[in-house]
């Protein structure tokens, strides 16, 4: 079966707004969380442990900054904003989470949409999406041929992995022998984070972005499809319906880690292929690579394998936890608002997820507030600096 390829992508990044929880150190999270450790009775993970297993030396953790709806309206409503543009003017709305505050009818998409006051004939399109919900999203935009897009995308795994009253991780997550993953549920609360994101994208024909967009499930890098969905929730819905017994326990996300590490690995370099055969030398065209933060093992072994450096490819997991879908957006929300991008600048976007499905896009980054790229001097040398 022939293997997606990429096509124009016709938009730019107009606005864009992050918002994180308060950032705590592994170790005051693992004294909250009180996750057992298993080769030692009576004792608990400590921070140590768990940056030694994961990597990750602390989080975005706010139950109370994420305990409604408002705060993510507040994050659309402030890239809006910064794009210079009225929720009245926005074509098309997309929701990604796969934290929703209300799990049925989408509500999560009507709430925002009502809050934000985006006219009642754009359509509510809410996406149940892990970490390459940016890129279905994107692909969807494109479909849609929409005018003017807002994406609005959350994760907030304190209020859904972390409700006890003191902090620590419900007995779901500390002690399961239902889940097939049982064993290792708690690895989910202690690496995913909480973030809100939202991105406006504008159509512009002379734009000459690409994006990329698939599934594997048909086939993958030449050999057959992928059915592992990576992560697995498989309680609450018609399966193992909410009432009856050990539906609590499978109502957990659990990581299927040999997997998600072998599809994140050669998932990302698909991408990256497919761009470069499609575009050879892109990643010179780009001032910045935004890449999916699953774990920081495998964020640097893709950095190490394409060559690149933090100025091209910058990190955030190691310092806020995988924030899923909001990972890629909050580094380029930083990149904005330290002077890092000016207008104009191209960004790539590669992620990588739960489904599985795994996409990359490239835009202009045109946020009204960004300055012009300074031109630099010509070489002395350069045959440009001879012929003057």
């Amino acid at each position: 079966m022939t293997p997606a390829a990429p096509v124009p992508f016709l938009y730019a990044i107009t606005g864009t707004h992050t918002t994180l929880g308060p950032v705590v150190t592994m170790d005051a999270w693992a004294k909250r969380a009180r996750i057992p450790h298993r080769r030692e009775p009576g004792r608990h993970l400590d921070g140590a442990d768990i940056t030694r297993l994961l990597g990750v030396e602390s989080k975005s953790w706010g139950p109370e900054r994420f305990a409604s709806l408002d705060t993510v309206a507040g994050t659309a409503r402030a890239a809006l904003d910064g794009a210079g543009v009225e929720a009245g003017a926005v074509t098309a709305v997309i929701i990604v989470t796969c934290t929703p505050y209300q799990i049925m009818l989408d509500q999560d998409a009507f709430t925002l949409m009502r809050t934000l006051g985006v006219p009642d004939h754009v359509l509510p399109l809410q996406l149940g999406a892990g970490c390459a919900g940016l890129a279905r999203a994107a692909a969807l935009v494109a479909q849609l041929r929409a005018e003017r897009a807002l994406v609005i995308s959350y994760n907030v795994t304190s209020r859904i992995m972390g409700c006890e009253d003191d902090g620590a991780l419900p007995s779901s997550y500390r002690d399961n022998s239902v889940h097939p993953f049982g064993k290792s549920v708690w690895a989910s609360p202690a690496l995913f984070s909480d973030a809100a994101a939202a991105v406006v994208l504008e159509r512009d024909e002379d734009v000459d972005g690409l994006l990329l967009y698939s599934r594997d499930s048909q086939s993958f890098d030449g050999g057959p499809g992928v059915s592992d969905p990576l992560i697995h929730f498989l309680g609450g819905g018609n399966d193992h319906p909410a009432a009856r017994p050990g539906s609590a326990e499978l109502a957990c996300y659990g990581m299927n880690a040999p997997e998600i590490t072998r599809y994140y690995s050669r998932g990302m370099t698909l991408n990256h292929q497919a761009l470069n055969d499609a575009r050879p030398g892109y990643l010179d065209e780009v001032a910045r690579l935004y890449t999916h933060q699953a774990n920081p093992t495998l964020v640097d072994a893709f950095i190490r394998e394409t060559g690149l450096s933090e100025r091209k490819a910058p990190s955030n997991v190691r310092q806020l936890g995988n924030t899923v879908t909001p990972s890629t957006l909050a580094l380029l929300h930083a990149d904005h608002i330290n002077g890092t991008l000016a207008f104009d600048d191209r960004a790539c976007f590669s992620v990588v997820g739960s489904g599985p499905e795994r996409g990359t896009f490239i835009a202009p980054i045109r946020i009204p507030t960004l300055p012009p790229r300074p031109v630099e001097a010509p070489d002395p040398g350069s045959r440009q600096a001879c012929a003057r």
